[in-house]
């Protein structure tokens, strides 16, 4: 799985390119809202333990910019791209069955909302044919486990 892993240069070049697609590309925006101050909705997106709990599946998170994650029990793998602590998480993300070298860019904007964050979410870049099935997973998978990790 490391040889797949890119390089965080890369990474930020793709992030680069795919970013600058135009308005027909494929993507996934979605907007939450969580009740959860910003920097405890940031926290659980990328601590380990926190992201375990509230998921129910092992994650293994490294917290750095190029950091490599492993979350879903290593059903999704990808880095860290940019983190803006409590305002921004960019990863280079994928799912492990995906053909070697397909990547997609997630990226997690939090704004503080009264007590609560409201998350602008949009997920870019990833192969054909997945949006409705990828759409559906964050739903299921970040949305609703989170509203009720936070509640």
């Amino acid at each position: 799985m490391k040889r797949d892993l890119l390089l965080p240069t890369v990474l930020i070049a793709f992030a680069s390119v795919v970013s600058a697609q135009n308005d027909k590309s494929i993507t996934i925006h979605q907007e939450i809202d969580l009740n959860a101050s910003p920097q405890k909705v940031y926290e659980a997106l990328l601590d380990s333990k926190q992201f375990t709990d509230f998921s129910g599946r092992s994650a293994q998170i490294n917290r750095e910019v190029g950091g490599a994650f492993s979350v879903f029990q290593g059903h999704i793998v990808g880095r860290n791209v940019e983190l803006v602590p409590n305002q921004r998480i960019v990863q280079a993300w994928r799912v492990a069955d995906w053909p070697e070298g397909a990547w997609s860019i997630a990226r997690f904007d939090l704004r503080p909302i009264g007590t609560g964050t409201h998350v602008v979410f949009d997920h870019i870049g990833f192969p054909e044919g997945l949006r409705d099935h990828l759409a559906q997973g964050w739903d299921e998978n970040y949305w609703a486990l989170l509203k009720k990790y936070f509640h």
